[in-house]
């Protein structure tokens, strides 16, 4: 379902245009913000759901997070717009957790069943019963096979037996994406986040067929902050290549320019200095044989998961692409506003911890950049190329996709250390992160550099992203390619 433009998606970013219009144009916040599921669902035949009034509550809701604010409580009635006027520009947005389960767009899918389906050819073989260890499987009156849910027990047997694959397996997609089992059930059955183990990586909202999962976004404070005037800059993370159609770099820039942005910095320049960090980390820590492992530190995700795991004493100590690059941007203009604009939920996490909360200002991904576009009338690919202040080196633009921190690293290394062996292991998923922090933690890794990546793909996988991760980890290596400076050169 990633990269197809769905009902789902076009939605998203449907609200988002409407919330950023709102911020951009509106004299009457209140009375436009209230009107916006009537946009969204103007005439009386429903577009999604099987009543308008179901849809435009949802849309409510849908309008509440993009504007930065909790969900609207099941048991009395809540304007859209209640608390909005409180909310500040100081504030911190995001209540935890930062992905929310919308109770009134949640279809409360099955979380784990089997069923069987009308491929059933009653076979005189009945391989399904005799490969169900519980005694869950029988013949109905209809001579198909019929599956007790009180006795099974989940195993899956009775499907690997079907010669026809005509038991259907049902996961909750939610859950099945969430790689830290943070996605548990309400009293109705319905999906609910666990704050305790959710990371923030957004993957079971993308993977939501209802679009019952969203995120909180800062779009609108970041727009009011705007007018308001003062400094900007656009730190731009490496992903973004190729996520407004053709629109390069400079394009982008050019549109950045347009919204009010002063400048646009690319986060490669960060990812360059985060590179370099780890390259002397791990040969002071690893090569000398003090640790056994280093883990790279710029998934934020993928730092929480090992942080949870016991394994935050191996976590590189370098900041993230994100934090060294606002560093950078407020050494040169120290009252300017950063704005990151990047693929991923979890960053919004990120630049709300105290350590970086007067770094990085205001975080958005490109699927909210794309409804401030929208609501601006501003198409990136046409607007003129500006030239960017600096350029950063292949190895950092490469780090938005899966492998390019270890690559670039272990380039470092070698300019660092010639002719020292690095030793590399890299995971992408959460799933495949904790085993990977597993073995590591039992002693079955050593010797190397270790590079988590939540999302499967890496950042050019983000739940924030407008391309799909095929075509955006091209549009990556493509850039890499084509920059001329390969690795940092200090």
């Amino acid at each position: 379902m990633r990269g197809l433009e769905t009902s789902v998606v076009k939605l998203r970013r449907k609200v988002f245009a409407e919330v950023a219009r709102v911020a951009l144009w509106s004299e009457n916040i209140v009375g436009d913000t209230e009107a916006i599921p009537y946009r969204i669902t103007p005439a009386d035949r429903p577009q999604y759901r099987e009543s308008i009034y179901r849809e435009r509550a949802i849309a409510a809701e849908r309008v509440r997070l993009a504007m930065g604010m909790p969900l609207r409580p099941e048991d009395r009635p809540v304007h859209i717009t209640s608390g909005l006027s409180e909310e500040t520009i100081a504030e911190a947005y995001y209540g935890s957790p930062l992905m929310q389960v919308i109770p009134s767009a949640c279809e409360k899918c099955a979380v784990n069943e089997y069923l069987v389906g009308a491929e059933c050819t009653r076979c005189l073989a009945r391989s399904c019963i005799g490969a169900c260890p519980a005694g869950a499987v029988s013949v109905g009156e209809d001579g198909r096979a019929v599956i007790d849910k009180e006795k099974c027990i989940r195993c899956g047997r009775c499907k690997a037996a079907c010669p026809y694959d005509a038991i259907v397996h049902r996961e909750r997609p939610c859950a099945k994406a969430c790689g830290v089992n943070a996605i548990t059930s309400d009293a109705l059955g319905r999906a609910a986040v666990d704050p305790g183990k959710c990371v923030g990586c957004g993957q079971c909202m993308v993977h939501c067929p209802f679009g019952a999962i969203a995120d909180k976004s800062q779009i609108f404070q970041l727009i009011r902050a705007m007018r308001e005037g003062g400094e900007f800059v656009a730190e731009v993370a490496p992903a973004i290549v190729g996520q407004f159609g053709a629109a390069s770099l400079e394009n982008i820039a050019s549109a950045l320019g347009k919204l009010g942005f002063c400048e646009t910095v690319e986060v490669a320049l960060g990812a360059d200095a985060s590179a370099m960090e780890e390259a002397a980390e791990y040969a002071e820590k690893v090569l000398s044989g003090k640790e056994a492992y280093l883990l790279t530190s710029c998934c934020t995700s993928w730092r929480q998961l090992a942080e949870r795991m016991g394994a935050s004493g191996h976590v590189s100590s370098a900041p993230t692409p994100m934090i060294s690059t606002a560093r950078m941007i407020k050494r040169r203009r120290p009252s300017a506003k950063v704005v990151f604009i990047g693929p991923c939920p979890a960053k919004k996490l990120e630049a709300l911890d105290p350590k970086a909360r007067s770094d990085v200002d205001f975080v958005v991904t490109f699927e909210e950049l794309s409804g401030i576009f929208e609501a601006k009338g501003i198409d990136p690919s046409a607007c003129k190329e500006e030239r960017l202040a600096s350029a950063a080196t292949a190895a950092g633009r490469g780090f938005a996709v899966s492998g390019g921190v270890a690559s670039a690293v272990a380039a470092c290394i070698g300019r660092l250390c010639p002719g020292a062996e690095v030793g590399i292991e890299r995971a992408e998923s959460l799933s495949e992160c904790r085993k990977m922090l597993a073995l590591a933690a039992k002693g079955k890794i050593g010797g190397c550099l270790i590079e988590g990546m939540a999302c499967p793909g890496g950042c050019v996988a983000g739940a924030g992203v407008n391309l799909p991760v095929v075509r955006g980890r091209e549009a990556v290596e493509e850039l890499a390619r084509k920059t001329e400076i390969k690795i940092p050169l200090r």
